[in-house]
């Protein structure tokens, strides 16, 4: 382990926000701020910028607790049930999609979030950067949706979404929404976008009128919710995820 302090330790190595990111403690962004706040140890010293590099046998603790060096970059489709918050740590005590994983899973961070009452596909990493480089808008990945809604949304409606939509001055992009069946009192769409803002298909449909009560992603860019299970984790071959990534 080396002794040097950590503005000069590896600096052929890397820098840390973005190890803490490949490592799955959280998005380079966030580990920035958990430096600033001082929860940051390098060598048994605290750091105190981002600009510390990282070489391989440092030690590095985040709260307190060692972290293992970054593995190879893995990726997994969790099924999420409805009654789960996608955050490691909630302010309000209730359950957490974090607390409900496999035991032998790795430590993971979320691609982008489900809301409390959603289900559906959820994409796991144990590499920050990679869920950053997920979740942008560049990539133009689409996100689709099956959702059930009170009343009968014609198609014409649905249909104008394609434009686009402004709801409480926040502008969307253009949604593809269609009507799938009637059930009684009830409507199930099919519903994609490419943005994914925070519960913008509550939103909008809250726009038009309806209300959703039950909200399932069926996929997220190339990935597939499928036929698994709910609860379940099922890793994506790293073949797979090179050939889906470039490489």
């Amino acid at each position: 382990m080396s002794d040097a302090p950590p503005s000069e330790a590896g600096t052929g190595g890397e820098r840390i926000a973005k190890w803490l990111a490949r490592a799955g403690v959280a998005s380079r962004r966030e580990a920035e701020k958990m430096i600033a706040e001082g929860r940051v140890r390098l060598n048994n010293a605290p750091v105190t910028q981002p600009a510390t590099f990282v070489a391989p046998g440092d030690l590095v603790v985040v709260d307190g607790a060692p972290v293992d060096a970054p593995d190879r970059t893995r990726l997994w489709r969790y099924h999420k049930p409805p009654g789960l918050v996608t955050t490691h740590h909630d302010p309000q005590g209730r359950p957490t999609v974090f607390e409900h994983l496999p035991a032998q899973l790795p430590r993971v961070i979320s691609v982008g979030r489900l809301d409390l009452n959603s289900e559906g596909l959820l994409l796991l990493t144990n590499d920050g950067a990679l869920a950053r480089r997920l979740e942008l808008p560049s990539n133009a990945w689409v996100r689709r949706y099956r959702v059930r809604i009170f009343g009968t949304a014609e198609p014409k409606m649905l249909a104008s979404l394609a434009r686009g939509v402004t709801v409480e001055g926040v502008q969307y992009g253009p949604i593809e929404a269609a009507l799938d069946a009637r059930k009684g009192d009830n409507s199930w769409l099919t519903v994609a976008l490419r943005e994914g803002r925070n519960r913008e298909v509550r939103r909008v449909m809250a726009h038009l009128g309806f209300q959703v009560s039950r909200l399932i992603r069926v996929s997220y860019g190339p990935f597939q919710l499928g036929q698994l299970p709910r609860e379940a984790v099922e890793e994506v071959p790293a073949k797979v995820l090179r050939e889906q990534l470039g490489g």
